[in-house]
């Protein structure tokens, strides 16, 4: 416990979060902090906010995080970034999951963050052009992708330009598919499959996340192979999902947190990326789909769901 001996009072943590408990994620960060010497209830606590899947709530519970005179906000995903850094520009804050945070504006830049925002980011330029390569490989006959993707999530434009790109160099088109609600799903699968799409990506944001169930059930329906950024999408019925271990990355999280509570200053601290990612298959769904995986990806596949 010494690395959190020293200081005179209990820590708290703010917990800023789209959507609703409770989420495995945080788990890692729990671990992360437990590791450093951390014990909760004793030497810190949490302040959980859950905005519940509505992002108009973001910035009156980082208010009331504010408020509450916690020492440090951990943040799940971009919106919620950028919510809580207009609402305080003096309280330290740790992005857990974000995506393009120097694009946004949240950080001036990856080396030098500058201000009171610092963590990590899970974009990495080379990531969207190794999701559609994963997905072509592994079922070679599609030539036209849907991407589904919510608008006004800060790291949209730079994503589908990424993934244009890639897939116009295994020369296939993209199809995008906006929707800003969990309403707007059912009409964009209509509209992929009037729009002859083979398959279908989404990022690794919040929208997917929240509604991916339901995207798992509508790719399913028509008869769609979809190609997802979080491994827990597969574990509701998506095909393949391809990106960095998120409960990994939380407890990575804990190492910003630990070194801003022992005084290190948020704009000092640079910005981490991923630098490995997991390849998930769900073989149930691909069988469901008609499709025979291709040893070559089956072989860099990290975890596979029978």
């Amino acid at each position: 416990m010494a690395v959190a001996q020293g200081r005179s009072q209990v820590a708290r943590i703010g917990i800023l979060h789209p959507g609703s408990p409770p989420d495995p994620w945080l788990d890692g960060l729990r671990d992360g902090l437990r590791e450093l010497g951390y014990v909760e209830g004793k030497d810190l606590v949490f302040d959980y906010r859950w905005a519940e899947g509505r992002s108009e709530r973001l910035p009156d519970l980082a208010d009331v995080l504010i408020a509450s005179k916690v020492d440090v906000i951990v943040i799940m995903t971009g919106p919620a970034v950028l919510a809580a850094k207009k609402r305080t520009a003096t309280v330290p804050i740790v992005m857990a999951v974000s995506g393009d945070p120097v694009g946004t504006g949240a950080v001036g830049s990856l080396a030098r963050p500058g201000g009171n925002v610092t963590g990590l980011s899970l974009m990495s330029d080379e990531l969207a052009g190794l999701r559609v390569g994963v997905l072509k490989e592994a079922v070679p006959s599609i030539k036209r992708i849907g991407v589904l993707y919510n608008p006004s999530e800060p790291p949209t434009k730079v994503e589908l330009r990424e993934t244009e790109a890639a897939a116009a160099k295994l020369g296939m088109t993209l199809q995008p598919l906006a929707a800003t609600s969990a309403e707007d799903l059912t009409q964009r699968f209509v509209d992929a499959s009037v729009g002859r799409c083979d398959a279908i990506i989404t990022f690794a944001h919040g929208f997917a996340f929240l509604h991916r169930r339901r995207i798992a059930e509508l790719a399913a329906q028509h008869g769609l192979p979809a190609m997802y950024g979080w491994r827990e999408h597969a574990d509701v019925g998506g095909l393949m999902t391809y990106g960095p271990n998120v409960k990994a990355t939380l407890r990575r999280a804990a190492s910003y947190v630990d070194r801003i509570l022992k005084g290190a200053k948020p704009s000092d601290l640079p910005v981490e990326q991923p630098t490995k990612f997991e390849l998930v298959i769900n073989l149930k769904t691909a069988k469901a789909l008609g499709i025979v995986m291709p040893q070559t990806v089956m072989a860099r596949a990290d975890t596979v769901i029978e």
